[in-house]
């Protein structure tokens, strides 16, 4: 009897060992597990496939924002509408001329029909976001409202929606001042090749002042954008209430809201 007993507590003893050891070899996986970044395959129109590397350890309220648009279909046939060579190409925007964005709904079914904007995180706006504007890095757009009066420079940093680029070539003036989200991984080829597009001013450009040759003759479209987020769930994110800058300019100056602040 006293011999069955000890075999029991030497069984029990083992088991307890082999528990401990399961468990801690589940904490050391979690611990030394390297979790992919979210990996953006974005198809444009008979140019072909680009994909981006997005980095939610930078930029995690831009990157839940373009991975929730993305897979929810909104950039599907939208277009690059703003090509400038050797800078950037940008799209994103339902208007197709750089003045509109997403609205709530675009991120959940039971969103309303507003828009939003997020924060922007960049230095400047006190968010360490350490991925420089080279050749290839993705950036949310934002509006400059600066021009009117450099008390609005918040208003400016936190204007960002769904509009974003993808730089043709390193522009360091723009690093600590605009969100850099992502990276081309593959098809930067294909980047090349958008920019080559014939360019021309904007329709409106007598009336807004806006002279930059940088509207394309035939728009690039953007088939589709998919995310693969390796069974991570980037969330929503927090979304904010857009400044409402015409009504501030007729406030303030009387000036016409029709004139048009494009994100940039």
């Amino acid at each position: 009897m006293k011999k069955t007993k000890i075999i029991l507590w030497i069984i029990a003893l083992i088991l307890v060992i082999v528990l401990i050891g399961y468990v801690a070899y589940g904490y050391y996986q979690n611990a030394t597990m390297e979790v992919k970044r979210p990996v953006a395959t974005m198809e444009v129109e008979n140019f072909g496939t680009i994909k981006m590397e997005l980095y939610p350890e930078y930029a995690p309220e831009t990157v839940a924002n373009f991975i929730t648009l993305a897979n929810r279909g909104f950039y599907d046939g939208l277009t690059f509408h703003r090509i400038v060579k050797d800078f950037m190409i940008q799209g994103g925007d339902p208007n197709g001329d750089g003045t509109g964005g997403a609205k709530i709904s675009n991120l959940k079914d039971d969103g309303e029909d507003t828009s939003y904007s997020i924060k922007g995180e960049f230095i400047a706006n006190g968010v360490e976001n350490k991925l420089k504007f080279e050749e290839g890095t993705v950036a949310m757009a934002r509006s400059d409202y600066t021009s009117y009066s450099s008390e609005l420079a918040e208003e400016s940093y936190n204007s960002g929606s769904s509009q974003f680029f993808i730089m043709t070539k390193e522009n360091t003036s723009l690093n600590g001042q605009y969100t850099s989200f992502g990276k081309v991984i593959e098809g930067m080829d294909i980047v090349h090749k958008i920019e080559e597009v014939e360019v021309k001013a904007a329709d409106d450009a007598e009336s807004t002042g806006n002279t930059e040759v940088s509207t394309p003759v035939n728009p690039p479209k953007i088939t589709s954008i998919k995310v693969e987020t390796n069974g991570v769930d980037y969330g929503l994110p927090e979304t904010l209430t857009p400044f409402d800058y015409q009504s501030w300019l007729y406030e303030q100056y009387g000036i016409d809201p029709s004139s048009m602040v494009t994100s940039e």
